[in-house]
């Protein structure tokens, strides 16, 4: 009976070891889905934010269109949604979020209505 014994063998060095990729449709749901956990930002019907994502390379370049919360503060609200999408996307992804546009598409009540 004979016996194979796995001997490590050294690995490469980082650059020689391939390449990973990373898609635009996953930098969009990354970047949404940071956008909907940003309080203040609202769901219109069953549906979050949106994103677009362009660019090449590692530098990407993206389009957000959201609700909020009325009343809400816009400005606030808009900037943290801001900072937690680039924090998000480029901590995820690795890419560097060179261009963000916030549109704020809707306010919606922060309560149901009481007659329907």
């Amino acid at each position: 009976m004979s016996r194979v014994l796995d001997v490590p063998r050294e690995l490469a060095e980082p650059a020689e070891r391939g390449t990973l990729t990373i898609g635009h449709a996953v930098v969009r749901k990354v970047a949404q889905h940071a956008a909907d956990q940003v309080p203040g930002t609202a769901q219109d019907g069953k549906k979050g934010s949106k994103a677009k994502v362009g660019g090449q390379d590692d530098n990407v370049d993206l389009a957000l269109d959201l609700a909020l919360n009325y009343p809400a503060a816009v400005r606030s609200v808009v900037g943290d949604v801001r900072a937690k999408v680039v924090e998000e996307v480029e901590l995820v992804t690795g890419y560097h979020v060179r261009t963000l546009a916030v549109t704020v598409s809707a306010l919606l009540p922060d309560v149901p209505p009481r007659v329907r």
